[in-house]
């Protein structure tokens, strides 16, 4: 995991025209699952690989061309008419929708992190986005493995260092730019499927 790589990647999604790119957002979500960060949240990393690998395959597919930006992609799958959407569950509206919930869990997890003392429990800041985020969103036997999951997790500084990038002193700093760019594709992705209704796909 490297938090240098993840924040190059986010930074690089939006379009000075406030388009978010897919292919560097789905770059930053495979820095983000990759390595130790991936292995210590693996409920929720098996599910956001899952789902960078259907939207791989649409990159790839012969629609690809459709697929450079959230804008277009959204563009395109409603002119297939809302039956097709809601029917395909490997639809790149639903897909995307199912990681832009974790990354609301990401940033303020992050967030959490960043903004926390050298005692607090990292398992509690996890908890506590958790559930203002993904956690309405699962059901309850998911929701008790997260939280049963969240208290094997090491101490805040020891997480820190996973971040690869020094002291946990420089990880603090640099959350600190990194955050801001993953608020920024959250908040563009969050405006663009409530104008298309799209925030309650099933």
């Amino acid at each position: 995991f490297s938090l240098r790589e993840v924040l190059d990647a986010f930074r690089g999604c939006v379009t000075e025209r406030r388009e978010v790119l897919l292919e560097p957002y789905l770059s930053g979500w495979g820095g983000l699952i990759r390595g130790s960060l991936g292995a210590v949240f693996g409920f929720i990393s098996r599910d956001a690989v899952a789902k960078v690998q259907i939207m791989e395959r649409h990159r790839r597919g012969e629609q690809g061309r459709h697929y450079e930006s959230l804008q277009s992609m959204v563009e395109f799958e409603l002119s297939q008419g809302p039956g097709e959407l809601r029917g395909r569950p490997d639809s790149g509206c639903r897909t995307v929708l199912r990681l832009h919930r974790a990354l609301l869990w990401l940033q303020l997890f992050l967030e959490g992190l960043r903004t926390g003392h050298r005692e607090s429990r990292t398992a509690a800041i996890c908890t506590d986005s958790y559930n203002a985020s993904l956690a309405q969103h699962h059901p309850w036997v998911v929701r008790k493995a997260a939280t049963l999951a969240f208290c094997a997790l090491p101490s805040r500084d020891a997480f820190l260092e996973v971040m690869n990038v020094g002291p946990p002193e420089q990880a603090v700093h640099m959350l600190g730019e990194a955050i801001p760019y993953i608020q920024s594709v959250y908040s563009i992705t969050q405006e663009l499927f409530a104008r298309h209704s799209l925030l309650d796909l099933p």
